[in-house]
C-alpha cells in the first residue's frame, strides 16, 4: 500500500434547481476542499448518486420533475448516504416528515456559510463513525467471510475467483440497496473501466452458477433494469 498520499476529499451532491444556489454551494464547497457533484432535478440527482456514490447529499425540496421528498425516499432504498436538506420552508410538520424518511439534518434558509459547514462536518463525521459492515455475512445458505475470502454454501466451500469475489463481497456488503454497474466496476477494476459493464455482465453470470440453485432465477444477485444489481438479504453477523 502507498503512503504518503493525501486523504482523498469528501464528495458532497448538491441538488438545486437554482443555477445561483448551485454556484454558491459550489464555490462554497470547493474552497473548504470538498468535491462537487451538481444536480438540477431529481432524476438527475438519483442518477447522480448512483454514478458518483457521494458521502453527502444536499437536497432541496422544491425540484422541478419532482418533490424532494420522494428523491429522500428513493435515496433511502439505495444508499445510508447522509441527507442534508436545504428549504425555504420552515414548517414542523415538513420537518418530521424529511426526518421520518431518512433526512438526516434540514436547514432552513437562508442560513449562513458556518452553518453550513458545521452540519456537513457532524454528518460526515456521524457517517464516518458508523458501525462497519460485518466481517462474516450471511445470507441464507451463504456464508461469505470477508477477510479470510472464503464463501461457503451449507457449510461446502465454494470456489470462486478472486474477482468473483470482489464483486460479490462488494454487493454483500450493500445487501438490500441497489449497486450501479458502473459504480460495482470502479470498485473492482477501477475508475478507467467504468463503462465497460460488459465484462460486469459476463462475472455475474459465474457468479450465479456458482451460488444459485437456479442460476436463471436467482435469489441472491437480482438485476435492477438499467441501474444494476442488487444482493438481497437477510444479512446479519454470523454467530
Amino acid at each position: 500500500m502507498e503512503t504518503g498520499v493525501p486523504e482523498k476529499p469528501a464528495r458532497i451532491l448538491v441538488a438545486d434547481d437554482e443555477e445561483l444556489m448551485r454556484r454558491l454551494l459550489t464555490a462554497t464547497l470547493a474552497r473548504h476542499n470538498y468535491e462537487v457533484v451538481v444536480a438540477a432535478t431529481g432524476n438527475e440527482a438519483l442518477n447522480c448518486a448512483l454514478e458518483h456514490d457521494p458521502d453527502l447529499v444536499i437536497l432541496d425540496l422544491l425540484l422541478p420533475d419532482m418533490s424532494g421528498v420522494d428523491v429522500c425516499r428513493k435515496l433511502r432504498e439505495w444508499r445510508p448516504v447522509p441527507i442534508l436538506v436545504v428549504s425555504g420552508r420552515d414548517e414542523e410538520s415538513m420537518k418530521i416528515t424529511l426526518l421520518d424518511l431518512g433526512a438526516d439534518d434540514y436547514i432552513t434558509k437562508p442560513f449562513s456559510t458556518g452553518e453550513l459547514l458545521a452540519r456537513i462536518r457532524a454528518l460526515l463525521r456521524r457517517s464516518t463513525g458508523a458501525p462497519l459492515s460485518p466481517v462474516v455475512i450471511t445470507a441464507g445458505a451463504l456464508k461469505i467471510d470477508i477477510p479470510r475470502r472464503r464463501i461457503f454454501q451449507t457449510g461446502r466451500e465454494l470456489r470462486l475467483t478472486r474477482t468473483e469475489f470482489d464483486i460479490l463481497a462488494y454487493l454483500a456488503q450493500n445487501a438490500n440497496c441497489v449497486v450501479s454497474s458502473k459504480m460495482l466496476v470502479q470498485k473492482v477494476w477501477g475508475l478507467r473501466y467504468v463503462d465497460d459493464t460488459q465484462t460486469l455482465r459476463v462475472h455475474i453470470g459465474h457468479i450465479r452458477k456458482k451460488i444459485e440453485s437456479a442460476p436463471g432465477d436467482p435469489k441472491y444477485i437480482l438485476t435492477e433494469q438499467g441501474i444494476g444489481y442488487r444482493f438481497v438479504g437477510p444479512v446479519a453477523p454470523a454467530a
